[in-house]
């Protein structure tokens, strides 16, 4: 498992006023009767939660369903209600959760072991087939959002870590030391966080038009949760049409696993867009990255940590950066093909950022034997500042230089009209 750098937390001013509001206008489930030792306990804080507490209710009569303990049996979440995670929840091994299009899912706010998050565990099967027109919206308590809406009425773009994340763990194989661990973001007590095995094929369900928002809860210092999390999830899942938006970590992080992702919008990550890991081997095919101003990367490309050397591909991408952010850093013997990416308004490197670089002797050695391989980079440099100032060890050799807005290769954008936040937020017309 990769060690996340550690980072000052990020939430604004107005995060706090969020939160503050909570208190006045929500009542959260209170805990009832714990019977686990390790099971979280508002009384006593020394105790923490291994994801098995239940709470005191778990409806009401005002369209509000809480979501209060683990999904052990084939589930359906409706879209005339909205759903409010107020604790860790996994859906276990054998089970389904289907959640109708327009349905809007909310964390309650916290962190540390009582971050709120989504597990969908190994051997369980999420199907989340939002449309165009009603997508599925996962977002914070905070957020004033009702059913039919896609737009918030309240929620600033920049606010982050206000609840957990999407979490989806498989059976297909990994590059680890162990062929089974625990993910990132998940206390190691709760064994549902484990992923990880031997089927390629393993299938997780399907994740169709889904909105995740203001995400990325720390549940210890440098321990946040990205806002979709692919832990070993096999080739046999769907997943499309994605959008994450002010997540406190990675937008999306793959840990192997063999899945194809297509059509994927990540603004405003508060570490990496894309962050790669343990030889994932799909595709991600067509993708958007906004950096904000807490962005580290766009792209995180991480080598295998096992004997698994597997490789993936990113492809069709435009990327535009901001102040802080990197255009990419392929790392600890990075391998893959990355071919067709647009990179635009990234700063000048000699202020110390902006580059698109190679870390380590083994990741400069993958790409001088092919195994590290770009194709058809394009980029508008800033003012002054020549292709070989920004790609390094060599990269510079496959990138090209265009004016703004003359790029030949990127991204499609018309899979993300009509139904992202970012679009209504009038985030797409630079792509």
């Amino acid at each position: 498992m990769k060690t996340k750098k550690m980072k000052l937390s990020r939430m604004k001013t107005s995060a706090f006023l969020v939160i503050a509001g909570l208190a006045l206008t929500t009542t959260s489930c209170k805990k009832e009767g714990c019977t686990d030792p390790n099971a979280i306990n508002y009384s006593d804080s020394a105790k923490k939660d291994d994801g098995s507490c239940k709470y005191a209710s778990s409806n009401n009569d005002d369209g509000v369903v809480y979501i209060t303990e683990n999904i052990s049996e084939n589930t359906t979440w409706t879209s005339d209600k909205v759903h409010i995670l107020s604790t860790r929840v996994a859906v276990l091994s054998g089970a389904t959760l289907t959640i109708e299009p327009g349905t809007i899912i909310k964390g309650e706010v916290g962190s540390g072991p009582n971050a709120t998050a989504l597990i969908i565990a190994r051997g369980a099967k999420i199907m989340a087939e939002g449309t165009a027109d009603a997508p599925i919206i996962f977002t914070t308590i905070a957020d004033e959002i009702q059913p039919g809406q896609i737009d918030s009425p309240n929620m600033n773009p920049e606010l982050d870590g206000l609840w957990g994340g999407l979490i989806v763990l498989g059976n297909a194989p990994i590059s680890a030391v162990n062929p089974s661990i625990q993910i990132e973001g998940i206390p190691p007590s709760d064994q549902n966080g484990l992923y990880g095995g031997s089927d390629e094929n393993d299938n997780s369900g399907v994740l169709k038009y889904i909105s995740i928002r203001h995400g990325g809860a720390n549940i210890g210092e440098g321990n946040e949760i990205n806002g979709l999390t692919l832990g070993g999830v096999g080739n046999g899942t769907v997943i499309e049409n994605i959008e994450v938006v002010a997540n406190q970590d990675d937008g999306v992080e793959w840990f192997g696993g063999s899945v194809n992702v297509k059509n994927v919008i990540v603004w405003n990550s508060g570490d990496d867009a894309l962050d790669t890991d343990q030889a994932w081997s799909g595709t991600m095919d067509n993708f958007i990255i906004i950096c904000g101003e807490t962005t580290d990367h766009a792209l995180e490309i991480d080598g295998p940590e096992g004997a698994l050397l597997a490789s993936h591909t990113l492809k069709n991408g435009s990327i535009k950066g901001f102040v802080n952010a990197e255009l990419g850093d392929f790392r600890d013997g990075a391998r893959g093909n990355f071919e067709n990416l647009y990179f635009f308004d990234f700063p000048n490197p000699a202020d110390g950022r902006g580059d698109f670089s190679l870390s380590g002797q083994e990741s400069i050695d993958n790409f001088g034997n092919g195994i590290l391989n770009f194709s058809n980079l394009q980029v508008t440099l800033p003012a002054g500042v020549n292709i070989i100032d920004v790609f390094h060890n060599g990269t510079d050799a496959h990138a090209t230089s265009v004016s703004l807005g003359a790029n030949t290769v990127g991204a499609d954008v018309s899979p993300f009209i009509g139904w992202t936040f970012a679009d209504k937020r009038g985030q797409l017309t630079d792509f």
